[in-house]
């Protein structure tokens, strides 16, 4: 007798159902196993109320979350950014799919880069953390708010209303839309946000059968790196209220696998950060960003982190979810 086939909830965005698209090839390729998409309404996919007033990041995933707990669904898929540093009570991580490439897009006016807009272009985001390390290079750029899906902020800078915007390089690589990005940005000028670029898989921590099989589609490496850059997140207490961004990598070095990390905490305008990097053992990945983080804030990232006073411009999973 077959296996029954396992459903998975997703939010309905296109970006969404192409993630979680992917994740249900994966478990039908290493699982054997059928999978049917289930769409799953979310507090966030149905108002444009700020972040801050919904009660947090778990906005966009709340709603997947309490269709497992329930039953409805069996597994879920998340941007990994958007789940909350805390663990949920009776669900499991049970996978971190390999990582697609974690650093934010440009998509300019005329072919052009950030360098080459002249002073006083108008460049989109609805992330504090790119604005404030937009601010900090210099350029004197007018950064704006934006809110919309990949389509409609896009749609901005065609009709001329912004000469660019910022995005994730991951929502246009699994779009297909990777052709549209006119620079893509070195980290060492703009970190992505704490886990970018990757999906987390959840299911319920009660099903040990199924959380061991969805263990097939982990990626150690990926694993290792967002679970390095979730721990700096969750130690300087920023959450998404603020400017903060991690990237972690696993190398190959002289005794075995290292991890390193590079995170930066600024000012909302981008006038004061703190930059640190470490590095140690993968499977000491916690504990590495949260020495980083705490090294950070012993160099003043405390002071740094406080939300800003415009709460629309919180980094927001609903304005940054497909972008």
């Amino acid at each position: 007798m077959s296996a029954p086939t396992l459903r998975l909830g997703t939010r309905a965005s296109q970006l969404a159902t192409t993630q979680s698209g992917h994740v249900a090839a994966l478990v039908r390729e290493r699982l054997g196993r059928e999978v049917e998409l289930v769409e799953v309404t979310t507090d966030g996919d149905v108002t444009a109320a700020p972040l801050a007033s919904l009660g947090g990041a778990g906005v966009f995933v709340g709603a997947l979350r309490e269709a497992l707990l329930d039953g409805r669904v069996d597994l879920a898929v998340h941007s990994l950014k958007d789940l909350p540093t805390a663990p949920h009570d009776g669900i499991a991580l049970a996978a971190v799919p390999a990582r697609e490439d974690p650093r934010d897009v440009v998509v300019a006016r005329d072919g052009l880069s950030l360098g080459e807009l002249p002073v006083g272009s108008r460049v989109g985001t609805g992330s504090p953390r790119r604005a404030a390390q937009l601010h900090a290079l210099g350029l004197g750029l007018v950064v704006d708010d934006i809110r919309g899906n990949v389509d409609t902020r896009i749609g901005k800078v065609r009709s001329g209303e912004y000469d660019a915007v910022v995005l994730a390089r991951a929502g246009l690589a699994r779009l297909g839309r990777l052709d549209e990005a006119t620079e893509v940005l070195d980290p060492l000028q703009v970190l992505p946000a704490p886990g970018q670029g990757a999906l987390a898989v959840e299911c319920r921590a009660e099903e040990a059968e199924l959380v061991a099989a969805l263990g097939a589609l982990d990626d150690a490496g990926a694993r290792a790196a967002v679970t390095a850059e979730r721990a700096v997140l969750a130690r300087l207490e920023g959450g998404c209220a603020a400017p903060i961004g991690a990237l972690a990598e696993v190398v190959e070095g002289d005794e075995g696998d290292e991890l390193w990390i590079r995170a930066v905490a600024l000012s909302h305008d981008g006038g004061l950060a703190v930059r640190m990097s470490a590095s140690g053992r993968p499977d000491d990945a916690e504990g590495v960003g949260l020495r980083l983080a705490d090294e950070m804030l012993a160099d003043g990232a405390a002071q740094l982190t406080e939300p800003g006073p415009d709460p629309a411009a919180i980094d927001d999973p609903m304005k940054r979810q497909d972008a």
